[in-house]
């Protein structure tokens, strides 16, 4: 499955269903640009058990800001539309799976 890139008003249509790893994120953001590749290779290996959706905190700050976003980047992991785990900064890939699997 393809990284999405959402927006204010796709966000909740994005994460209704299933496992879905948000990335609040901005171009500028030194620490996002090193995450990106992490979550192509993510995506890569987890197939269709999770989507994977990008969210430009400039662009949308309204979705950021309902959800506290306060450093970039902040992956939120939701389950069904409801948020089960969150993480700030760069984090290493088996951070992430290990994040994921605990709530598969």
């Amino acid at each position: 499955m393809a990284i999405v890139h959402g927006s204010d008003q796709t966000f909740s249509s994005e994460i209704a269903d299933g496992l879905v790893l948000v990335d609040f994120w901005a171009p500028w953001c030194g620490p996002c640009k090193m995450i990106a590749p992490v979550l192509e290779e993510i995506d890569g290996e987890m197939n269709d058990s999770l989507k994977i959706v990008k969210l430009d905190v400039d662009e949308n700050q309204e979705t950021a800001s309902s959800f506290g976003i306060m450093s970039i980047p902040t992956l939120v992991l939701f389950k069904d539309g409801q948020p089960v785990d969150k993480v700030v900064g760069f984090q290493p890939k088996e951070a992430l799976v290990q994040l994921v699997n605990k709530h598969a």
